[in-house]
């Protein structure tokens, strides 16, 4: 047994972490004794071990804020290896007893969780019971991603796809879970560090303005299953939280360019973004951080320019031990030409065109968070409170006319947590109970002008909407997590109170509704070793009728609470090596219901189906062989049924925008400073109407949308400190330039539209 000289060299310079402090770490999974010289330099810790304990062996990394012995046991899961104390601050590596055949799994300690989406480190995502991935900042830079669609499409089960009606933009964000609309993601609960991103959750939840710039975050957390008592209202879609860049414990400059071009297509402009970090933290538990994110320029479309800055001030306080406060402030602004849908014989005649050239959008939020924290022993506290101001209007050509819809809302938040943990004969609990309350106000405008005037509309044009919305919402939860021997149960209830109005100004109508309902689940996750796990759970979900909604009837009577039930049973294995999962669903919606932009009508799609399967593979070749150290192959796939199921002409359709096959295969390669990546992914077709219409219309809305498979590339290099820790990249997105495209359906701009064609980056970043 020999003392590692790194981290011995590193305690005459780095703080000394005292045994229950907690930093934040972020560890990339490879080689064990590089991640573990990493975390000692870091922690100050002093990691004893002999030269043989680490050889060939693999660490699954580290990301999040951990305590000395938490990291290292995170650090260590899968290796066969524990950390045991020596002294203060000063460890030694031991092997795991064996344990006798047939003698019970031994689990690790129970630990008060309180916020499942706090951290989003991968023991988390190990330890919950249902589907869930997390995508981490250095997967973004890999694949070249600079988009939240980008990153959503590498998780199984979600469908993102380019960009198309009135969110043809980058200020939008379009993505389904298991077979849902992409449009607007208006079934996903979208968080940013637990805060709602919605400019209204529950009375306008689509996200035609989704302030998110993947420069500023560090991780984007998908669960798709096992989340909904905790976190709502309309989490049918999963939820889905952006965990923004951490504070730095040391103080820290860090800057990032990506430029790209798609010189196949007729706008074969630059489009540039870039991210800037600023920030460190003082002895005294003072830290701060300012952030940026930008873009400049158009995509592969005609008339697509864009133009969007993303500013926030972090702040964070450790008073002592277990208490601290926290901070942020953001404020997002942009503005984006949109191409528009196209008519199938203009796409023929030139797929990157535009014909909408009148088409924009522009939009801002200013957002300010400030919150506490407790977490002390087996208890946790926190109080979140939040205020959004949100403003977001464009042109938009439509039938006959040109409108400009200013919309304003104002929202208000506070959630607060607390956790408890206790043990009871030979089970462990942690009694969690919750309370959000949302206050929410909307105003929305149209002016139009006719068409033929030739001129755009101002606020001193016609006026032919004026509707105020209002909400309150009230929601508790209750669950209690029981560890007993090998399993993991966690019950629990959510209980959404909703009191919504919406006023029409113009004509005096006041339409008003009260939706209250109680959403039980229960989790079950059995643990048959260490490092395989089985989980099942089932769900309510319940998303609330919506401003644009509550004027409009359908037939039966007026637009109901969507409500539907999911079911999840699967498997996920982690040994550090090999990452796997394969998990089944079951969605039952009881009254679908979709938004015709084009008419202001709701079209009930009734009962509906979702089934499937999905599953995710990673693993790191070196335990294979010395030959392949440095290769990791992934690959994801999901196979989707979604269903009508309501009686009628369309009954035994597929839902509209649903693939039933969409997977990802990649291999990656490490070595020293070089990082060569080679990605895939595919999907197969599609329909836009409920009908499943074949034949393409002329207008392009309506008709199959092929299937296809996209392939890219990229090869890296980082110079290392010597040089400020510069690193460069080049790739290709679309290396064999295949077109593809989606449409647009029940949207005022409706049409086809062109996927990415062969699209060549530029990546370059420094860090002192």
């Amino acid at each position: 047994m020999y003392l590692r000289p790194p981290a011995y060299a590193l305690l005459l310079v780095a703080p000394f972490a005292l045994a229950g402090e907690t930093r934040d770490y972020h560890i990339a999974p490879g080689n064990l004794e590089q991640a573990l010289n990493q975390f000692g330099r870091q922690s100050g810790a002093l990691i004893s071990f002999g030269s043989a304990v680490t050889q060939g062996l693999s660490s699954p990394g580290l990301e999040g804020r951990f305590d000395t012995a938490q990291g290292l046991d995170a650090l260590l899961r899968g290796s066969g290896l524990q950390a045991r104390q020596e002294a203060d601050n000063a460890y030694t590596l031991q092997p795991l007893p064996t344990p006798a055949a047939g003698a019970p799994v031994e689990l690790g300690a129970s630990t008060v969780v309180g916020d499942w989406l706090a951290d989003a480190r991968q023991d988390n995502v190990f330890e919950h019971p249902g589907a869930r991935d997390v995508v981490r900042r250095e997967a973004f830079e890999r694949s070249g991603a600079t988009t939240a669609r980008e990153v959503l499409n590498r998780i199984p089960g979600v469908n993102a796809p380019e960009n198309s009606g009135t969110g043809s933009h980058d200020l939008a964000l379009n993505f389904g879970i298991r077979g849902l609309n992409p449009r607007l993601a208006s079934r996903s609960t979208v968080l940013m560090d637990g805060i709602p991103v919605p400019f209204a959750p529950y009375g306008q939840p689509q996200l035609s303005l989704a302030p998110l710039s993947m420069g500023n975050m560090d991780a984007v957390d998908v669960v798709r299953g096992g989340g909904a008592v905790r976190y709502g209202p309309q989490n049918v879609g999963g939820i889905v939280n952006f965990v923004t860049r951490a504070i730095p414990e040391e103080a820290t400059f860090k800057a990032a360019m990506q430029n790209q071009i798609s010189p196949s297509s007729s706008h074969d402009g630059f489009k540039n973004s870039a991210n800037l970090l600023v920030g460190g933290t003082n002895d005294n538990g003072l830290g701060g951080a300012l952030l940026y994110s930008g873009t400049r320029g158009g995509d592969w479309r005609e008339h697509s320019d864009t133009q969007i800055d993303d500013l926030m001030l972090k702040g964070k306080l450790q008073l002592d031990e277990a208490n601290s406060l926290h901070a942020m402030a953001q404020y997002y602004e942009g503005e984006a030409q949109m191409p528009g849908g196209l008519s199938s014989a203009d796409y023929d005649a030139d797929p990157y065109q535009s014909t909408r050239l009148k088409d924009k959008f522009w939009g801002r939020r200013t957002l300010f968070n400030v919150g506490y924290d407790y977490k002390q022993d087996d208890r946790q506290f926190s109080v979140n409170s939040f205020y959004t101001n949100t403003l977001r209007s464009g042109y938009l050509e439509q039938v006959g006319f040109v409108s400009l819809s200013p919309r304003e809302y104002w929202v208000r938040g506070i959630e607060t947590r607390f956790s408890q943990g206790l043990a009871l004969g030979d089970s462990w609990h942690e009694l969690g109970i919750g309370y959000r309350y949302v206050n929410e106000a909307g105003h929305e405008l149209r002016y139009r002008e006719n068409t033929n005037a030739n001129v755009l509309p101002t606020t001193d044009s016609r006026n032919d909407r004026d509707t105020r919305g209002h909400t309150e919402a009230h929601a508790i939860y209750l669950d209690d997590r029981i560890d007993i021997g090998r399993w993991t149960i966690t019950p629990g209830v959510r209980y959404e109170m909703i009191d919504s109005e919406q006023t029409n100004e113009l004509n005096g109508r006041r339409y008003q509704g009260s939706y209250n309902t109680a959403l039980p689940a229960l989790n079950v996750m059995y643990h048959l070793t260490d490092n395989w796990n089985l989980y099942a759970n089932t769900e309510g979900s319940f998303g609330s009728v919506q401003y644009s909604q509550m004027p409009n009837r359908v037939t039966g009577g007026a637009v109901k609470p969507e409500k539907a039930r999911t079911w999840e049973v699967g498997t996920r294995y982690d040994n550090g090596d090999l990452q796997a999962e394969i998990g089944a669903f079951l969605i039952n919606f009881d009254n679908q219901y979709e938004s015709n932009q084009s008419n202001d009508s709701v079209i009930a799609r009734g009962e509906t189906r979702h089934q499937g399967i999905e599953t995710s593979l990673r693993y790191a070749l070196d335990s294979l062989s010395p030959a392949l150290s440095g290769f990791d192959v992934h690959a994801s796939y999901a196979f989707v049924d979604a269903t009508i199921r309501e009686d009628g002409p369309n009954r035994g359709n597929q839902v509209p925008f649903s693939s039933r096959h969409k997977g990802t295969v990649g291999v990656g390669y490490s070595d020293g400073p070089w990082q060569l990546d080679l990605d895939s992914s595919f999907q197969s077709s599609q329909y836009a109407d409920n009908a499943n219409t074949g034949s393409e219309s002329a207008d392009g809305s309506t008709g199959r949308i092929p299937g296809y498979m996209l392939v890219s590339t990229r090869a890296g290099y980082d110079f290392g400190p010597q040089l400020s820790d510069l690193k460069v990249a080049v790739g290709v997105k679309n290396l064999f330039n295949r077109q593809y495209y989606t449409r647009s359906f029940d949207d005022n701009n409706k049409g086809k539209y062109v996927g990415e064609p062969r699209t060549l980056y530029v990546q370059t970043s420094v860090a002192f």
